[in-house]
């Protein structure tokens, strides 16, 4: 092979005329590049920091994305669309809608057997329930005010005797109820626990529990009749509330 010296290469490389031809950019792969991405059921967002100049990497690259998107798409992934905390909050002590639904299947499909009217399976828990609210839980919200502010002694004595015995009973009602509404949702294949209305319902049975106690502990401290009345009255418009979000509940399937 000729070598040439470094004096010649420097004549021939001075007397050649220059060239101005543009050297062509290699831009990077679509699968080279740095990305970002935001997933969602919709939509996936690709964050680069070069910009594609080529259309036929650029093209190359949205066909990878359409790929990705139908392979999400394909995956059977579960997408939550919103989170509220509070029934996050109750159901970390449950033992889980899973445990609940075998506890109720072989009752659920002895429901399923009898063939009932569908008014009666979506709307008996609902009316038996507000019975039981407006006509225990009402009346026996007024005797409890009776017992405080009355001077009527006989007055004051009758609802001393009532008052104990329709609050016990709205409390049970209210949890055999519980396990009405339970049965109804799973009879119409609906999921169970996740509602504000079971929410609020599962606390609303916890603060009856603690408001029957009270009364035990009147004799060595007072106060806590005012506690008594308060605490009631909140659980009483808490069950309100409750029952607002099972109407809003029914009507939604």
């Amino acid at each position: 092979m000729a070598m040439l010296s470094s004096a010649s290469f420097h004549r021939l490389t001075s007397s050649s005329p220059s060239i101005s031809t543009p050297i062509p950019l290699l831009h990077p792969t679509a699968s080279a590049l740095p990305k970002c991405t935001t997933r969602s059921s919709t939509n996936r967002v690709y964050f680069t920091p070069f910009s594609l100049q080529n259309p036929i990497q650029s093209e190359i690259l949205h066909r990878q994305q359409d790929e990705e998107e139908i392979e999400m798409a394909d995956s059977g992934e579960t997408v939550l669309y919103s989170i509220s905390p509070l029934p996050l909050l109750v159901l970390a002590a449950l033992p889980g809608g899973g445990a609940i639904r075998s506890v109720f299947g072989p009752f659920v499909e002895l429901v399923k057997s009898w063939n009932l009217p569908d008014w009666l399976v979506h709307w008996g828990h609902p009316g038996n329930m507000a019975v039981v609210l407006f006509a225990m839980g009402g009346y026996g919200t007024y005797l409890g005010f009776r017992i405080r502010f009355s001077d009527d002694v006989e007055e004051k004595a009758m609802a001393k005797d009532l008052h104990p015995k329709l609050l016990a009973g709205m409390f049970f009602f209210f949890a055999l109820g519980a396990t009405g509404g339970v049965t109804s949702l799973l009879t119409s294949d609906k999921p169970i626990l996740e509602s504000p209305h079971a929410v609020t319902g599962l606390i609303g049975l916890t603060l009856l529990a603690i408001q029957t106690a009270l009364p035990t502990l009147f004799e060595g401290n007072p106060g806590l009749r005012n506690v008594h009345g308060i605490l009631g009255s909140g659980i009483m418009t808490l069950f309100v509330v409750h029952a607002a979000l099972g109407l809003q509940l029914g009507l939604s399937y």
